[in-house]
């Protein structure tokens, strides 16, 4: 089984973040990667058990089904149903923590899953970087566009 696991301080409170993040179907309004999301059988983007149905970028196209959502825990996790790629028991966790000083957010995203083993090292790869590092990167930029009068 692999294990990624990356982390980030964000610089917005963490109610503010959670507000962003625990929407199971926001992650289009944020994350480069992926074009559009649409919850399946008109359940809401919070009610444990939904699936989101999302369309990537370059036009794959992915389900994940929301196994936890916990505002106490400020968590949620997630397992991939259906994806274009070798992720195979594909689970991952978010989960944010608050950072007293200066009132910040920590981010924890980590996943297991399995793979081709050949593609271990590329499954990796996407994971870590291209999925949750850029959604870091995006996630900063959300916030800095809602500080200077855009969405957010």
């Amino acid at each position: 089984m692999i294990r990624v696991e990356r982390s980030t301080v964000l610089e917005v409170p963490l109610d503010r973040a959670w507000a962003v993040l625990r929407d199971f179907n926001g992650h289009d309004r944020w994350h480069p990667s992926v074009a559009e999301s649409v919850i399946e059988q008109g359940r809401t983007a919070d009610e444990v058990g939904c699936v989101r149905r999302f369309r990537l970028a370059d036009g794959a196209e992915l389900r994940e089904r929301l196994l936890t959502l916990s505002d106490l825990e400020t968590s949620f996790a997630y397992c991939l149903l259906d994806t274009p790629v070798p992720l195979f028991n594909y689970v991952a966790h978010v989960q944010l923590l608050p950072v007293t000083d200066g009132d910040r957010t920590f981010w924890r995203w980590q996943s297991r899953f399995t793979t081709l083993p050949d593609a271990e090292e590329d499954m990796r790869r996407l994971v870590g970087e291209r999925i949750y590092e850029a959604g870091f990167a995006a996630i900063r930029r959300h916030f800095e566009t809602a500080a200077t009068g855009g969405e957010g």
